[in-house]
């Protein structure tokens, strides 16, 4: 249990680390993403985003499995 919070814990590092590199990629703003701006309130849900990540960590990690 201790070594998949270790695993955790240095994929939310590196995703820090790579954020401002990922954030050039375009994730966030695909078609699909759901943004509502109102004078108070804003609404992000970035649903096609979170389907390729999960993809491609899926992808990952059926590789390394």
């Amino acid at each position: 249990m201790s070594k998949i919070f270790i695993a955790i814990g240095i994929i939310f590092i590196l995703v820090g680390i790579l954020y401002p590199y990922l954030s050039s990629l375009g994730l966030g703003r695909l078609p699909g993403d759901i943004i509502i701006k109102k004078n108070n309130f804003n609404l992000y849900f970035p649903i096609t985003s979170a389907i390729i990540i999960s993809i491609v960590i899926t992808i990952i990690l059926k590789i390394f499995r």
